[in-house]
């Protein structure tokens, strides 16, 4: 089944029916929009709840298709890059452009890239501090938090994502995790102490939704 939407844009349409009262929509990536619905509804009838919900459908859409695209760059400290694949065995920016032998060779290059900043940047924020004990930094991949700091362990663990943002991102929340080894919550003295190491907090946090 195809909807054309108001704007032109023709969208596939899977319906799964199911026993249930309401009707639920999901764009997923392969950009076909699908549709739980209950086991009674006619497809004329879910064409028509899809016009009614198309402003929010085609939200839904743009979200994921930006997404994709998105996929297909490599970012890098707040920039996107296209990925250029070449002979020569070196990672190299050009323009807008990144050059690389092949797919695993740029991700061996972004976690080198990753131990290398991340290490830099909180050895530069450790000088806003006195008294920090000695803790391990740690990095991986997290889906729901930019960093954690684990202060029974004496850990520090940044998520690997960071090093896509710009590194004032990768400051605060190297700063707001260091905060925790002195308050272990986000009382009015711990946003008080990341102000003093990090006075513009406020914009981080808004940028990263933290």
């Amino acid at each position: 089944m195809i909807y054309q939407a108001s704007n032109g844009l023709e969208i596939e349409v899977i319906v799964n029916r199911k026993n249930n009262k309401n009707i639920y929509f999901r764009v997923k990536e392969d950009l076909k929009l699908y549709v739980n619905a209950p086991m009674f509804l006619s497809s004329n009838s879910i064409l028509n709840l899809i016009k009614d919900n198309e402003a929010a459908i085609l939200k839904m859409y743009e979200k994921v298709a930006n997404k994709n695209n998105d996929n297909d760059k490599f970012w890098y400290l707040g920039k996107s890059y296209d990925i250029k694949f070449s002979d020569d065995s070196n990672i190299a920016f050009k323009d807008n452009c990144i050059y690389t032998p092949s797919i695993e060779a740029l991700e061996n290059f972004y976690q080198k890239q990753v131990v290398k900043i991340f290490t830099e940047e909180v050895e530069i924020a450790k000088k806003c501090f006195s008294k920090l004990p000695n803790f391990t930094l740690k990095f991986r991949k997290m889906k729901t938090r930019w960093g954690v700091c684990n202060t029974f362990k004496k850990t520090v663990t940044l998520n690997t994502e960071l090093l896509k943002k710009d590194i004032e991102l990768l400051d605060y929340v190297i700063i707001h995790e260091l905060c925790h080894f002195f308050e272990g919550n986000h009382s009015k003295n711990f946003w008080k102490l990341v102000q003093q190491a990090y006075p513009n907090y406020k914009e981080a946090r808004k940028k990263l939704r933290y």
